[in-house]
């Protein structure tokens, strides 16, 4: 992959107690990086990107507009005749934009409408994959809080039994103290 690809992106995330893991937020596009550029990745395929939309844009309306009148104007007052008034000229260049113009922008909306497709799917994955991740969390917490609390019942049971062995020695206690104290008599 190059540097300029724009699924090239790994994310770093450190935590104060675990050394920095590197998280790859795009695995799931990875394999549909082919679909990044519409028309491909050579020089032709981002010329002719930009060229398809390019067409779309107010400055090529303005500047067509422009040309347009520009060409009507020139020919229509008599400064230049290379396009007399049917304008067939200016109707063969409408078409021949057409002619290129017609298929690069479906080609471009057919690769768009794949990349979305791609990016759903990748998407539909990421998310199957938290919620796999999210599942096994949830397992995992409720084994630990079965853990929990049978340790909480282990303890109490370990309390009790102190209490009543600590009432036994008080009691042991006193019935030697009380024996003592008798012989002593």
């Amino acid at each position: 992959m190059s540097d300029t690809d724009p699924f090239n992106t790994l994310n770093e995330t450190a935590s104060t107690s675990a050394p920095a893991i590197k998280v790859d937020h795009l695995r799931f596009h990875r394999r549909h990086a082919q679909l990044a550029s519409p028309f491909g990745n050579g020089w032709f395929a981002r010329k002719a990107e930009d060229f398809a939309r390019f067409f779309g844009t107010p400055v090529f309306l303005g500047a067509q507009t422009l040309i347009v009148i520009a060409w009507v104007g020139v020919n229509s007052i008599g400064l230049v005749h290379f396009d007399i008034y049917p304008f067939i000229l200016l109707n063969l260049a409408f078409s021949l934009q057409s002619a290129y113009a017609a298929p690069l922008i479906l080609l471009a909306q057919t690769r768009q409408a794949e990349r979305d497709k791609a990016h759903s799917d990748a998407d539909a994955e990421h998310r199957e994959a938290l919620a796999i991740a999210n599942t096994q969390r949830q397992e995992q917490a409720a084994q630990t809080s079965a853990q929990i609390m049978e340790l909480l019942t282990q303890n109490t049971e370990l309390t009790a039994l102190t209490k009543n062995l600590t009432e036994r020695i008080e009691v042991l206690a006193a019935e030697l103290h009380k024996k003592l104290l008798q012989d002593a008599a």
